[in-house]
C-alpha cells in the first residue's frame, strides 16, 4: 500500500526525506497553496509547522489521513479533539527542544536582570567614559525565588538553570496536587498562584496554551507580583496579557519583561516598541541547528511508528 506524506516544509536535516523514502511518496507544498490543497485528498501523513493552524474543516479534505504531525511540542494550533474523534494520531517533536528553550529563557532573564541592552548601547554609543560606581546597575538573582508556570520538561530544565544561579525554584500547582516537584537538581514546592506570585522575584512561563491558561496572567494577577519582578515567556503568546504587562512596565512596577512569543505573532503589539526594560525575540526558543534537526527526527520517527501501526 502506498503511503503519501504531505509536508508544508522540507524540515531540517534528512529525516523527512528518509521518511518519504520509507513510505513513498513524499510531497512538499507550501501551506494552503493550490498544490497543498490538491494533495490533501491522498495524504495519509500531514506535517505542518507551529505557525500553520488547522481546523476540523481542513480534515474534511483529507479523508485518508492517519497521522497529523507538527514540528513543535505544542499542539494549540491543531484540532486535537477532532483528530481523536476521527482516529487520526497526532505526532509532535516533544522533548527535542527542551534544553534550547530553557537556555533561551535563562538568556532573556540574565539580559533583563543585568541590563545587557543598556550596557551594550552605552558601549556602542562612543560616550562611555569608563567604569563608574552607579553605571548600568542591574539586579542580583541569587537567593531569590523563581516562580515557574509549568512542570513539564522545559519548566524543570529552567528550574535547574536558575538553581545553578543560586535561585530557589517554586512551581505553580496548576493541578492542585500539593506534592513537591523533583526538577532533577532538587525538590521544589508547588503553590497556588495566590501564594506563588507574591514571593516571585522572577516569573517564567513554561505551561501550554489551553483554555485554562489563555489570558491567565491578567492585570490583577500580575499585580500580585512584588515590585521589580521580572517576567519571561518562552511558551506561547496568549497566556500573558501583554497590554497589562506594558502598563506595569511604564508604571515602573515590573523590573522587566522578556518575550519570545506573542499573542498575535508574527504581529507584535506596537506598544512593545516603546516599552521600557523589555527584551523581544522572534520565537527563537528552539532555534539552534542541532535542535531543529532533532525536532525533525523525533517528529518523523513518531509518524513512522504510527504509520507502521496503522498498516500492521
Amino acid at each position: 500500500m502506498t503511503v503519501r506524506i504531505l509536508s508544508t516544509s522540507a524540515l531540517a536535516g534528512p529525516s523527512l526525506q528518509s521518511l518519504g523514502a520509507r513510505f513513498p511518496e513524499l510531497s512538499i507544498a507550501p501551506f494552503r497553496s493550490i498544490a497543498w490543497k490538491m494533495s490533501l485528498a491522498n495524504a495519509e501523513a500531514l506535517v505542518v509547522l507551529p505557525t500553520e493552524g488547522l481546523s476540523e474543516a481542513d480534515l474534511d479534505y483529507a479523508p485518508k489521513l492517519k497521522v497529523l504531525g507538527t514540528c513543535s511540542a505544542g499542539v494549540d494550533h491543531l484540532p486535537v479533539e477532532a483528530c481523536a474523534r476521527r482516529g487520526i494520531a497526532v505526532a509532535t517533536a516533544g522533548g527535542a527542544a527542551t534544553d534550547a528553550t530553557a537556555d533561551l529563557a535563562l538568556a532573556m532573564l540574565l539580559a533583563l536582570a543585568r541590563r545587557l541592552k543598556d550596557g551594550e548601547a552605552l558601549a556602542r554609543s562612543g560616550a562611555w567614559k569608563g567604569w563608574a560606581m552607579d553605571q548600568v546597575l542591574g539586579t542580583g538573582l541569587a537567593g531569590k525565588d523563581c516562580a515557574i508556570l509549568g512542570t513539564g520538561a522545559v519548566g524543570k530544565a529552567f528550574a535547574r538553570r536558575v538553581w545553578a544561579l543560586g535561585m530557589k525554584p517554586i512551581f505553580w500547582d496548576r493541578e492542585h496536587k500539593g506534592t513537591p516537584v523533583d526538577f532533577g537538581a532538587g525538590i521544589a514546592r508547588r503553590l497556588p498562584l495566590s501564594d506563588l506570585l507574591p514571593r516571585a522575584a522572577v516569573l517564567s512561563v513554561h505551561c501550554p496554551l489551553t483554555p485554562e491558561t489563555r489570558g491567565l496572567l491578567t492585570l490583577p494577577i500580575l499585580q500580585l507580583l512584588p515590585r521589580g519582578a521580572f517576567i519571561v515567556n518562552t511558551s506561547r503568546g496568549g497566556i500573558l496579557d501583554e497590554d497589562a504587562a506594558i502598563q506595569l512596565l511604564h508604571q515602573g512596577f515590573l523590573g522587566g519583561v522578556g518575550l519570545d512569543v506573542f499573542e498575535d505573532e508574527p504581529n507584535i503589539n506596537p506598544a512593545w516598541m516603546k516599552a521600557p526594560r523589555s527584551v523581544l525575540l522572534p520565537h527563537l526558543g528552539s532555534a539552534t541547528g542541532d535542535t531543529r534537526e532533532a525536532m525533525s527526527r523525533v517528529l518523523c520517527d513518531g509518524i513512522a511508528r504510527t504509520l507502521e501501526g496503522k498498516l500492521g
